[in-house]
């Protein structure tokens, strides 16, 4: 076998059309040609992401991304045009598939490795985190991870060896030296004769060669494309309608299910009088399952009509007791017992000296709100299950099939849609709703089922953001600087809880994590722990820049370093924000600065406080994401993590009532409206520091610089979200 097929990023050709593969080890199969198929490809050797280039000059991207509209696609393209000096016109997407040679290896190398991977094709590391992907059956979307990850060390490395191939192919065919062309807009140019050769050409010759293994990556000078803001590639199927979600699969002889289970998490379906449902024409059939029950209909209407004439009974839990204010309690006591895991041990906090200064601060739940609600279809044949689904992991949802049904992967098909948001409710881990297709699909063969959850079930059985607790201590020495900081919060051990280092030059710190469980299910929200540990953190730098009796944008500057990313984004965000400026009578300006995701963003927020009333008025955000690679794209990322930023810290809640969730629609969790949205005027600093996320980093920074707005216009301090609760419960 020849080294470039056992290279990770690998190239053949199949009716001349030059592939790159970035993951996974080469293969020319019907497993592969079908896999080409189902992405809209020519048959070629399909890898884990990868580049075509056909003969008619068309670049395909291959991406292990979902799309809920952020925009990533485009973006990852023309990384990969920009190191394929590829013309744009030529350049489309195309999903993954959910399959294993998909698997994406640079999330779970840049992971593992805490920072950026390797980019290039070094056979040993790209084999294990390979490998580590397949098995881990990663594909998910989330983290920010698209572009600093996927993009940064894959696609663009990709790209690059594609470019070089093409030259090593120019050069053969027109008789010159490589050193002797250049690429640009899709072609091979030899300045020295004129002549000039298409991508298309070359693409057959191209595939024969070795993939370099160190391919040159452009220096930002050379950038033409990126750094730009071409049309998203994206928008006009949506515009037409044309793009598909989850909800709007139709299968001929498909029957719609709908389902209630247990309202208090972790109890269990014990008895349902079927009756009353199936005297509703066009209801199939009543299905119990191991927590709730099931009515399976030609329509949904029908089965959401019968489903309400049910009286399912769950069993009893001691969690039937529990509430809002007992869960509050319960953080309390975890916060004051001996009990915790030291997460950060700097320096000796008991021995500094200086002004003691307290506070403690609590957030909710949070639920996902997104607009298209949880729905999967899925068809049993007997052996193999077909499932249709919008989710952010399609590689990890089609192994959670597998499982739920008892088969193979290999037994598994499953076919990726849009989603109609997601924000951490549609990964993998949170399997619920695949498993109860899968008996559904099972108890229905050979019919196909679209399992569609209500507005108030998707509402009831959330995986929401958890709520935590965290008591803070720190002391100020004379000249008002930070001597020591001391933290105990509520741990979420399922979560990656990395939102708790604090970005300021403290010399003692003591951080410990309480583990306090409670039975309501949460997972991954939209920045995950730093939206909790953001609010924390930047609320009390703002008390402790009140204790020592200092501006709090200067206060921080104070905090971190000369000439810093973190230093650059406060000077840049005063500049802009106006900081310092009069302000109308009854207004007042808040800071915060976070770091997540690679990116650091600071923000200051414009607001008032009348009558217990919270308005915001102007909110402005400067990022430091390294560079960024589609400006509107970008720039749209932050302000749409700004306003659900925003709208949680308003208003939303969720709240357990004798165990179960209070909250039934959105009538009862008031999401920020059209009207309520500030201007956002967003401003990027470029840096020599890594590619950054930017999806979820404009999040974290808005709840504690509008409640640091609050208290400069009022004297109010608001210590616990959201804070139109908490106003009222003050005023």
């Amino acid at each position: 076998m020849k080294r470039r097929t056992w290279l990770i990023g690998s190239a053949a050709a199949v009716g001349g059309v030059l592939t790159v593969g970035v993951a996974g080890l080469a293969a020319r199969d019907s497993h592969f040609e079908k896999r080409a198929a189902q992405a809209g490809s020519s048959a070629a050797p399909l890898l884990a992401g990868w580049v075509q280039v056909a003969g008619d000059g068309a670049v395909t991207v291959l991406v292990p991304h979902s799309d809920m509209g952020q925009g990533s696609a485009t973006a990852l393209a023309m990384m990969v045009a920009e190191e394929l000096d590829a013309d744009w016109a030529q350049v489309r997407v195309a999903q993954a598939p959910a399959d294993p040679a998909f698997a994406n290896r640079f999330f779970v190398g840049a992971f593992l490795m805490k920072g950026p991977a390797p980019a290039g094709f070094e056979r040993a590391a790209e084999v294990a985190f390979g490998e580590v992907a397949r098995l881990a059956s990663m594909q998910v979307t989330g983290g920010s991870a698209a572009v600093r990850y996927t993009g940064q060390f894959g696609l663009r490395a990709a790209g690059a060896a594609a470019r070089e191939m093409l030259v090593a192919a120019g050069a053969q065919k027109l008789g010159v030296p490589a050193a002797e062309l250049r690429t640009q807009g899709g072609r091979v140019v030899h300045a020295g004769s004129g002549r000039s050769i298409a991508y298309g050409e070359l693409a057959g010759a191209a595939a024969t060669l070795d993939v370099p293994r160190h391919p040159r990556l452009k220096p930002r000078s050379e950038f033409r494309l990126v750094g730009t803001a071409p049309p998203r590639l994206d928008i006009p199927a949506k515009v037409t309608g044309r793009t598909k979600y989850g909800i709007d699969v139709q299968l001929p002889g498909m029957l719609v299910a709908t389902v209630r289970a247990a309202p208090v998490h972790g109890e269990r379906l014990l008895e349902v009088a079927d009756a009353p449902a199936l005297a509703v024409a066009g209801v199939r059939k009543v299905l119990r399952l191991p927590n709730a029950v099931a009515v399976v209909a030609d329509g949904y209407w029908q089965a959401r009509t019968a489903l309400g004439k049910l009286k399912p009974v769950f069993t009893a839990t001691a969690s039937e007791g529990v509430n809002s204010a007992s869960i509050s309690r319960q953080f309390d006591v975890a916060l004051a017992s001996a009990d915790g895991k030291k997460l950060v041990s700097r320096g000796d906090v008991a021995k500094a000296e200086g002004r003691v200064v307290q506070a403690a601060y609590e957030v909710p739940f949070l639920h996902h709100a997104t607009m298209e609600p949880i729905n999967v279809t899925a068809q049993w044949d007997g052996k193999r299950m077909r499932v249709w689904g919008s989710e952010q992991d399609a590689l990890g949802a089609r192994n959670n099939v597998a499982k739920a049904a008892g088969i193979s992967l290999d037994d598994v098909e499953f076919t990726p849609m849009s989603l109609g948001g997601g924000f951490g409710r549609r990964s993998a881990p949170k399997k619920d709703h695949l498993e109860q297709a899968v008996h559904i699909a099972k108890a229905m063969s050979p019919a196909p089922v679209k399992l569609i959850w209500s507005r108030e079930e998707d509402f009831a059985q959330g995986a929401y953001r958890p709520a935590i607790a965290t008591r803070i201590e720190a002391k100020l020495d004379a000249q008002g600087r930070i001597a020591s900081w001391r933290q105990r919060f509520i741990d979420t051990p399922e979560l990656i809880n990395e939102g708790f280092p604090i970005p300021y030059d403290v010399p003692n710190q003591l951080m410990e994590a309480v583990v306090s469980p409670t039975h309501v299910r949460y997972g991954a929200w939209r920045s995950v722990a730093h939206s909790q540990h953001g609010f924390f953190t930047e609320s009390f730098i703002d008390e402790l820049a009140a204790a020592a009796k200092m501006d709090p944008l200067e206060f921080r500057r104070r905090h971190v370093p000369a000439g810093s990313r973190h230093r650059k984004v406060l000077d840049e965000v005063a500049r802009r924000s106006g900081w310092g400026t009069p302000l109308p009578a009854g207004r007042g300006r808040g800071v915060a600065l976070v770091e997540s995701f690679g990116s650091v963003v600071a923000e200051v927020v414009e607001a008032s406080l009348s009558e217990g009333k919270v308005q915001v008025h102007r909110i402005t955000a400067v990022v430091d994401c390294g560079y960024v690679v589609h400006k509107d794209t970008g720039a749209q990322q932050v302000q749409g993590g700004i306003v659900m930023g925003l709208s949680a810290a308003m208003g939303e809640a969720i709240t357990i009532e004798n165990g179960a969730v209070a909250q039934r629609s959105f009538p009862d969790y008031p999401l920020l409206q059209l009207a309520q949205v500030p201007p956002i005027d967003v401003f990027f600093v470029e840096s020599d520091g890594p590619l950054g996320g930017l999806g979820e980093v404009g999040l974290p920074p808005v709840a504690p610089a509008l409640a640091n707005a609050v208290h400069a216009a009022s004297g109010r301090r608001l210590r616990s979200l959201p804070l139109r609760q908490s106003a009222q419960s003050q005023a």
